[in-house]
């Protein structure tokens, strides 16, 4: 259902737009989730430590795709909420022709030099085969996540966010029971699994068709609404890029950090490899509350910049931080006290050493869960703003500080050092946003005060 953001209590609305959310992100994970727990409980460590090996690559690949379509999409809120709905519609259509070639292009690089890119990540010779089958099915699959995330990114935008969470339960589901048919029936380990995740994902694109074409007129396209004019559109294609472009770049660049993080923990053996994997899923878990509000901000500040209503964003931001707190502090307390019998539900109580290495990160990493919740407020509402420049500029702070702690710090203390490498670049990036933030809020309160004082004289 359309939601407009632009009018009652900010607080309420970004609850009830972040619920959903939070439920459609955590079937998300069961994407990764049911890939790890069944890997790693019917085909044992190797298993897991190849699919954990190139986890950092796939998330990777799925953050360039995000940051993509949810730019693009920040048109799209912004038409809406300057009720616009010919240029939400243009908006729809010209961020799916932009997705599409970008799409083209990215699986093609990817799968010419994946062999390459392994070899940088130090995968072990020993899981490199399953590895490398594993992240290659994802990349052919990859026009298919391209559009699920496109289609649920512009139907957020619009102020639903309960539409992408049933296609996702109904994918969810699905992926689960694909991955135990390949893994168990059909017996094709580890490659399985990455079928079962492309196949999913198509069931959810196809949901995702089905219902808007029922339940949202607004977004029923006409072949004008397909007319590409150069001249006319081009400004119009630029608005998208302007917009895509950096936060694809500012995911890449998240994407890249984690990537060497990964490369140096591959070089500590199997055992850290599965720790690492076990505990970046829960971790993942933990942080989803706050993803999720960030996200709801993210609509919230679109259409109401498309509004031109500065003020009743700076209210919903400055709220949306102090709830975000709180749930830091809670996940956090929860890590500390539970997170090693977490771990156990991913690898089994057995590998005694493995849990630990894994509560280990997580006991540091928690400590430092409040600044990684205020990057997602004041990033997405940057986004929100169409200000990608100042975010990207953040996260390549976050790739240096990430990748020299991880580096720096695995020769001086061991592995113990990666798991320093983000906290240290949480705080960093959290400081940039923050100020960018403000700055920007305050230059367009007073642009929008200059024009009132203009317009009664």
């Amino acid at each position: 259902m359309i939601n407009d953001l632009t009018k009652g209590a900010p607080v309420k609305l970004m609850m009830l737009f972040s619920v959903p959310l939070l439920i459609g992100n955590i079937f998300q994970q069961f994407y990764n989730i049911a890939d790890i727990i069944i890997v790693g409980r019917t085909l044992g460590m190797k298993a897991l430590a190849a699919v954990g090996a190139v986890s950092p690559l796939f998330f990777l690949i799925m953050f360039i795709i995000v940051g993509l379509t949810n730019g693009f999409a920040v048109i799209t809120g912004q038409k809406f909420g300057a009720k616009d709905y010919v240029g939400v519609r243009r908006s729809v259509t010209m961020s799916s022709i932009l997705c599409f070639v970008f799409t083209i292009l990215f699986t093609v690089f990817c799968a010419a030099f994946m062999k390459p890119i392994l070899y940088f990540m130090n995968v072990p010779a020993a899981i490199y085969r399953d590895a490398y089958l594993y992240i290659q099915i994802v990349v052919i699959g990859l026009m298919i996540a391209s559009f699920y995330n496109l289609l649920a990114s512009i139907v957020r935008a619009l102020g639903d966010s309960l539409t992408p969470l049933y296609c996702l339960i109904v994918a969810s589901v699905l992926n689960i029971l694909l991955a135990l048919l390949f893994i168990m029936k059909f017996h094709w380990g580890v490659p399985g699994s990455a079928v079962a995740v492309v196949l999913s994902q198509a069931v959810s694109v196809l949901l995702c068709i089905w219902y808007i074409k029922i339940k949202f007129p607004i977004l029923h396209l006409t072949k004008r609404d397909w007319i590409f004019n150069w001249k006319k559109d081009y400004t119009f294609a630029l608005l998208h890029l302007r917009v895509g472009v950096p936060m694809a770049v500012q995911f890449t660049i998240l994407g890249l950090s984690i990537l060497i993080i990964q490369s140096v923990c591959n070089s500590f053996g199997p055992e850290v490899i599965a720790a690492f994997t076990a505990a970046l899923r829960i971790e993942q878990i933990a942080t989803l509350p706050m993803v999720s509000f960030g996200v709801a901000l993210s609509a919230y500040v679109a259409q109401n910049f498309g509004a031109r209503k500065f003020s009743r964003i700076r209210y919903g931001v400055k709220r949306a931080s102090l709830i975000n707190v709180g749930l830091s502090i809670f996940m956090a307390v929860v890590m500390h006290f539970w997170g090693g019998e977490f771990v156990k539900i991913f690898i089994g109580a057995s590998n005694e050493h493995v849990v630990k290495i894994a509560h280990d990160y997580l006991f540091i990493s928690s400590l430092f869960y409040f600044f990684l919740a205020q990057i997602f407020i004041y990033r997405n509402a940057l986004q929100g703003l169409g200000r990608a420049v100042i975010p990207m500029l953040a996260s390549v702070g976050e790739l240096l500080m990430r990748s020299f702690a991880a580096v720096y710090l695995a020769v001086r203390i061991g592995y113990f050092g990666v798991f320093y490498a983000g906290p240290i670049a949480w705080v960093a990036a959290s400081l940039v946003l923050a100020g960018g933030y403000y700055t920007t809020i305050k230059t367009f309160i007073y642009k929008t005060q200059k024009k009132l004082r203009q317009a009664r004289t």
